[in-house]
């Protein structure tokens, strides 16, 4: 971050500028001329609140994702299967044992064990070799695409959060400022909330374990330079299986998330993996900080763009992409 504000102090002006901005307008109570331009308080911070809290099921899905891709350059493109994968398996543990939160460790050992398969039996006999990588990967989607539909159908299921979960929870940012002076304070989903801070917890683990201890250096240094790896006594498969392993398990776990903040469906999985492909382009490959940000900002652009602009809510994503790619071809935070 430090070596971006240095390299480029306009950007982080204008980012800072902005960022401030945003926090104005959420936090400061809105006159009545900028209710009549810009319509209730109340609607503008669900459309925030409802972009971050995507956002953060974004980043889950994308963080495994630019391990896989940034990181260890596999082209998984089946990615987004393992997400709905995942769904599924935690739709049907949490009906079965009635437990939310048992869902999310079994989803990520057997999704995580379905990476291992893939990693060891796939992308191990196709290093380097990115057309083949891409070609396989698509057609695998397929095939599970295929399996997932003839096994739970084509109807919608939801993944139901637990009671201590459940309902709303009031939230210190004033939504409305009513004629008898009464001040109404914005009431958002409590598992939502949950669900953005166990994203950052996890988004904070994952950055430190890769830049902070030796598993980490020994990924990123199998990235640059395999081989004198592998001379030093290193078994980097090993470290390779163990990365794609966490990775496929993070997808499957957003899978739940996934089905509880909205629903699971056949389709779900092209739409993830192709949301994945858009944060870690934004936020720049095998970056962990990139990969929220991205996220972020993607997830902000769909929600103010479904409130504001619905026709075009769709474009705005691909004109951020395309911006970033025209002036930072690798990503915000990614290595020039």
């Amino acid at each position: 971050m430090q070596r971006f504000i240095q390299r480029h102090p306009v950007w982080s002006f204008i980012i800072a500028l902005g960022a401030a901005i945003l926090l104005w307008l959420i936090f400061a109570p809105w006159s009545t001329g900028m209710e009549d331009a810009l319509g209730k308080k109340r609607i503008f911070l669900n459309g925030i609140f409802g972009g971050i809290t995507l956002g953060a099921l974004y980043f889950l899905v994308a963080s495994g994702f630019t391990l896989i891709f940034g990181l260890m350059r596999n082209v998984n493109l089946a990615h987004g299967s393992l997400y709905l994968l995942g769904g599924y398996l935690g739709f049907e543990v949490s009906e079965r044992t009635g437990s939310w939160f048992l869902a999310f460790p079994v989803v990520f050992v057997v999704v995580g064990i379905v990476g291992i398969v893939l990693q060891n039996q796939v992308f191990r006999r196709m290093e380097g070799e990115e057309l083949r990588q891409t070609m396989v990967t698509i057609g695998l989607s397929v095939v599970i695409a295929d399996l997932l539909l003839w096994q739970w159908g084509g109807q919608s299921y939801t993944i139901y959060a637990p009671d201590i979960l459940f309902g709303p929870m009031t939230l210190p940012v004033v939504s409305d400022v009513r004629d008898s002076g009464e001040v109404v304070y914005l009431k958002y989903p409590a598992v939502r909330m949950a669900i953005l801070f166990a994203a950052i917890v996890i988004g904070v683990g994952m950055w430190l374990v890769l830049n902070k201890t030796r598993l980490g250096m020994l990924v990123r240094a199998g990235v640059d330079d395999r081989e004198m790896l592998a001379a030093s006594g290193v078994r980097i498969q090993y470290v390779f299986l163990a990365v794609f392993a966490f990775g496929a398990g993070l997808a499957g776990m957003a899978g739940i998330v996934g089905g509880t903040f909205q629903s699971l469906s056949p389709g779900e999985d092209t739409r993830f993996l192709l949301a994945s492909l858009v944060v870690v382009i934004v936020g720049g490959m095998g970056s962990i900080p990139g990969a929220a940000i991205g996220a972020l900002i993607i997830g902000l652009s769909e929600q103010l763009g479904l409130i504001y602009a619905p026709t075009y809510s769709v474009v705005f994503t691909f004109l951020i992409m395309a911006v970033v790619l025209a002036f930072r071809p690798q990503g915000l935070l990614g290595r020039g």
